[in-house]
């Protein structure tokens, strides 16, 4: 049994400086940045979204915003980081799903005391693409109802107050 105990000790010995402390990229949810502001406050934090919005640029650097479901934040970039992102979520559109890793500041002093994100790097995860629009048929059959129902109304309200006129 010490045999067995003294090789177990070896090899955990030996196997010790082999293993090699790693530090994992954990992504953060923005509500979850925002709830744990005052803990999180100048600590670098990877964030996952969408892009929304559009950019807006300030000279060498721009604004864009990102939602990832749970919340939304400003980002503070570089412009040529800003200028990776394509599409911008909007009605029409899913924007570019980008992973963005920086220093968060729950009360930025250089930007008006707002919350946002400083970043040190964006990456594109996924491509945004267009949204196709369908329209139920539901809706359009009612509307082909409904809008001869609605002129019909009109005309017969526009001849009673003809009718009261002549009275």
């Amino acid at each position: 049994m010490r045999k067995y105990i003294k090789a177990l000790i070896i090899v955990l010995l030996i196997s010790a400086p082999l293993s090699v402390s790693v530090k994992a990229e954990s992504l953060i949810d923005i509500n979850e940045l925002i709830e744990n502001a005052k803990e999180l406050d100048g600590q670098e934090v990877t964030i996952q979204g969408e892009a929304i919005g559009e950019s807006m640029n300030r000279g060498d650097y721009s604004w864009i915003n990102i939602n990832d479901g749970t919340n939304a934040i400003g980002i503070w970039l570089k412009k040529s980081d800003a200028d990776k992102v394509l599409r911008y979520g909007n009605y029409k559109y899913i924007g570019d799903i980008v992973k963005i890793t920086g220093v968060f500041h729950r009360a930025c002093v250089e930007h008006g005391g707002e919350a946002d994100l400083h970043s040190n790097s964006l990456e594109i995860v996924k491509n945004g693409y267009q949204v196709k629009e369908t329209i139920a048929s539901e809706k359009v059959i009612s509307a082909i109802v409904l809008i001869p129902c609605a002129l019909f109304m009109l005309i017969l309200f526009f001849k009673r107050k003809k009718a009261k006129r002549t009275l």
